[in-house]
């Protein structure tokens, strides 16, 4: 049989090999490397027997197949360990996840930080075992009578949920077995480096009418340096937290009275109101008109849009006069009613309308994290509704927007194009004239994205922006949806110029995405250390003492004339007390008046990133903000 491998070479086998056996004829360290491999397009586990022509890629933990097979096989030793050490636990599912893997157990005592440290050990005393991980498969009913003699309900459960005739299999190391589809390593001490970092509730099925479970989250690499790396990022990240930050900083607050709605305070509401600025600014620019639409709608604009059946679980609903209303849980019908309220022209299109949307979305109370999910967020949307022709165009300019803010606070981004899920609307040529629009515009930008199969909006494709902050973490902020099918159901249109009414397409995109979900990646992504033209507090003035009150008072007034936000700090305090709070405020100047600068009319100012003290003028230093604020440095 021939296999061609991913380099093109093709290997003539005489007979059946595994894969694994295969790489081992090709070399020794590929095979101790190895992690999964895929056979004709799909990922299959590294036991999987060739016997016929084929294609084969291997993946090392370089690869996310890789690193998936590497940390799935990571969640078994953990789960070996417990039934290892506390053997009435049952077991219910362990999967490999972005930065490692996590098991969800049922016990009846919560695992505490001793428990972590034991298990930790018992994981590594398991990898030393070096024990051969072999597979096999059962027929339904022997799977779940297995499952039952070892009394795993939730294995059960899981194997009653499979369908008639399916494959069903289960690895084996040393005295442990679980049901897994795999893929895993063939050994446990290929699994080098791991660590347990943190305990939480999930409730089975993520649904919270069952159970609530023990989850046990780890990681795993193949080096203890890299391993020892990842640590520390988290520990910088526990430092970072928006939530910690947020209450330090004085910028919002999270209260029993309102779970999953943040509440502003005064320096946050600076920090929103300049990022809205400087949203309303490039729209402007970019010819985008303004519009606000009503946070409350009733049902039948709601069914119309297909929210009502695809999405009433997620929306609040109340009744008036009769009649059910919702809350919005998105801004696109109002965009929609907006665009309808007069008849349209060619001429009008493209037309681009942006709405700076307060929304309302019933999240579970389990998912609820800060600003990053909240039941109620500002959309900073925008609606364009254009010709077919006007399709490519109108996408490259959202992207390069959306690239423009990106790069100004410094993010890198991956792209994905997400097509058709199974819970779709619309014909099989809309979809396809739709993706093919998104994936055109794409490939004449050169952009490089990855394909997400069946992660669209119900209503069209999209593209999804993932930015990555400083401590290398993904975030879905921006995206781009092509609809075909909401300008037909609000019977949408425009005249063309033939004197005929023609259908506009729509384009639904977001650049924050959730303004208070951006504010709280920058609050992570800067450790709070705003940028100048960001930070809510430019300057703080710090008199030495009482007796420079007065040109301390002086030089806080020309602050806030020249619109340099400020603050005075005249405590009868050390000057060095100021200057370490003003530092642990983040405050990017600290501008500290004494004899010295009073008789010379100066200013000594220090500098946050930096620690220097430097002398200005007055006038230089204003003209110095003023430039860092409107060149947003």
């Amino acid at each position: 049989m021939n296999i061609t491998l991913k380099n093109g070479d093709v290997k003539e086998i005489s007979g059946p090999l595994s894969v694994l056996e295969l790489a081992q004829g090709i070399s020794d360290g590929l095979a101790r490397s190895l992690c999964a491999a895929s056979v004709d397009g799909q990922v299959v586990d590294i036991r999987t027997q060739l016997s016929g022509d084929c294609a084969v890629t291997f993946y090392t933990f370089d690869d996310d197949e890789g690193k998936r097979a590497y940390r799935h096989t990571a969640s078994h030793i953990l789960a070996q360990a417990v039934k290892r050490l506390f053997p009435d636990t049952k077991l219910a599912i362990g999967p490999a996840i972005a930065d490692g893997f996590y098991y969800d157990f049922d016990r009846e005592t919560p695992f505490s930080q001793e428990d972590l440290e034991a298990l930790d050990l018992e994981m590594k005393k398991i990898t030393k075992e070096a024990l051969a991980i072999t597979r096999f498969t059962l027929p339904k009913g022997e799977a779940v009578a297995f499952m039952q003699d070892r009394g795993e309900p939730y294995k059960v459960e899981l194997i009653e949920a499979l369908p008639e005739g399916a494959e069903i299999s289960f690895y084996t190391q040393g005295e442990f077995t679980d049901l897994c589809a795999g893929p895993h390593l063939a050994n446990t001490k290929q699994v080098k480096a791991m660590k347990l970092t943190s305990v939480a509730g999930a409730y089975w099925h993520g649904d919270e009418k069952n159970k609530m479970l023990t989850r046990i989250y780890g990681t795993a690499f193949p080096k203890a340096a890299d391993l020892d790396a990842h640590l520390a990022a988290i520990e910088e990240a526990k430092k970072r937290d928006h939530r910690k930050l947020g209450k330090e900083l004085g910028l919002f607050a999270l209260m029993d009275e309102g779970p999953g709605f943040p509440f502003f305070l005064p320096k946050g509401m600076v920090l929103k109101n300049t990022l809205i600025g400087y949203w309303r600014e490039i729209h402007d620019r970019e010819g985008y008109v303004e519009i606000s639409t009503p946070m409350m709608l009733n049902r039948s604009l709601w069914e119309t849009s297909g929210h009502w059946f695809h999405y009433k679980d997620n929306m609040y609903t109340t009744v008036i006069d009769d009649v059910d209303f919702a809350i919005k849980p998105m801004n696109c019908p109002g965009g929609l009613l907006v665009y309808k309220y007069r008849p349209r022209s060619y001429r009008d299109l493209p037309l681009r309308m942006g709405e700076l949307g307060l929304v309302h979305r019933h999240e579970k109370s389990g998912q609820l994290h800060g600003l990053m999910r909240v039941r109620c967020f500002t959309q900073d949307d925008a609606h364009i509704f254009m010709t077919p022709e006007q399709i490519t165009g109108e996408i490259k300019g959202v992207v390069r927007l959306i690239d423009e803010v990106y790069r100004l606070f410094g993010f890198r981004y991956h792209v994905e194009l997400s097509t058709r899920p199974e819970d779709s609307m619309g014909s099989d040529e809309d979809w396809e004239l739709a993706t093919d629009g998104l994936r055109k515009a794409l490939d004449e930008l050169g952009l490089p994205y990855v394909v997400n199969e069946g992660d669209g909006a119900f209503y069209g494709p999209k593209i999804d922006f993932h930015l990555e902050d400083s401590l290398g973490r993904s975030w879905q902020c921006g995206t781009i949806q092509l609809d075909f099918q909401n300008p037909v159901r609000f019977d949408a249109d425009y005249m063309g110029a033939d004197g005929e009414k023609h259908r506009p397409i729509m384009i639904h995109r977001v650049v924050f995405g959730s303004i208070e979900r951006f504010i709280g990646i920058l609050i992570e992504h800067y450790a709070g250390k705003f940028p100048v033209w960001l930070a809510p507090v430019q300057a703080k003035v710090l008199p030495i003492s009482d007796k420079h009150e007065a040109y301390a008072r002086e030089v806080y007034g020309a602050l806030r004339l020249a619109h340099i936000r400020s603050e005075l700090d005249e405590r009868s305090e050390k000057i060095g007390y100021k200057i370490r709070e003003a530092q642990l405020e983040k405050v990017p100047y600290m501008v500290i008046i004494g004899a010295q600068e009073e008789e010379g009319r100066t200013l000594s100012v220090r500098d946050r990133d930096t620690g220097e003290t430097t002398a200005y003028t007055l006038e230089d230093f204003i003209a110095k903000v003023q430039g860092e604020t409107s060149e947003k440095r």
